[in-house]
């Protein structure tokens, strides 16, 4: 018995999947965010519970892109499906950073079907972004939205990118226990954030535009870097404000 090597093997044949399945709506998206943060926009993202992981994964971190900021959810995913709750995490980031007309949210729901992804979703909308959403296909067409809308975030977003995920999120089947191990939509996510952002990156250099990235705050001058580039996005971005 080998579950680690069983779960080494099944993520690395889930990545090319996951990178095969959505780099065509990835290539056709990174322009648009592109072009909407190199004339000012910030992306924004959310993720409640264990998708939280993903929505902080482009967010502040060395080699990343400045202009990005993140929803957060104080209850850890414990209200996500509780009516309203959703709409009332946007209403008060809007308040705080700001939500505009042209702009992109990423939004991470791995079944799809919780309220508060799709109440962030939809609340966006109305702003006038554009949604794109990552939750695993399969399990989202096969599951009844919590959402009173009936929706599902896929049906509500403009771009839907797949992270190939098994019901139940596990993948690896343990001798004598009745549910399975080793989850996979956290580097689903992470890999498919991760080409999205570089694929943002390529954006801005066939442009002949500075993209503004941050610095490893742990190498000589990355504070100064960093501090010089948050001036001109801090006022618009939830870890500064």
């Amino acid at each position: 018995m080998d579950l680690s090597g069983d779960y080494y093997s099944c993520i690395t044949r889930l990545l090319e999947t996951v990178r095969e399945r959505n780099l065509g709506t990835i290539r056709t998206v990174a322009p648009l965010i592109g072009a909407n943060m190199a004339a000012g926009g910030i992306l924004h993202t959310f993720g409640s519970g264990h998708s939280a992981i993903i929505s902080q994964e482009m967010v502040h971190r060395a080699g990343g892109l400045v202009p990005i900021s993140q929803i957060g959810d104080p209850s850890g995913g414990m209200a996500e499906n509780l009516p309203g709750y959703g709409r009332k995490l946007a209403e008060r980031y809007q308040a705080l950073c700001g939500m505009q007309a042209g702009e992109f949210i990423i939004v991470t729901s791995n079944s799809g079907k919780n309220a508060s992804p799709i109440d962030v979703a939809l609340f966006a909308k109305e702003r006038g972004l554009k949604v794109l959403g990552i939750c695993s296909l399969e399990v989202a067409k096969n599951n009844r939205s919590e959402h009173p809308s009936g929706q599902r975030l896929f049906e509500v977003a403009d771009y839907a990118l797949d992270n190939c995920s098994v019901t139940g999120d596990a993948a690896i089947i343990v001798p004598g226990a009745p549910v399975k191990a080793g989850p996979t939509s956290t580097f689903a996510g992470a890999l498919l954030l991760n080409l999205l952002h570089l694929e943002i990156i390529t954006y801005f250099v066939q442009n002949g535009l500075p993209p503004p990235l941050l610095q490893s705050a742990n190498t000589p001058g990355g504070k100064e870097h960093n501090a010089a580039l948050a001036v001109r996005f801090q006022h618009r971005l939830s870890h500064v404000v």
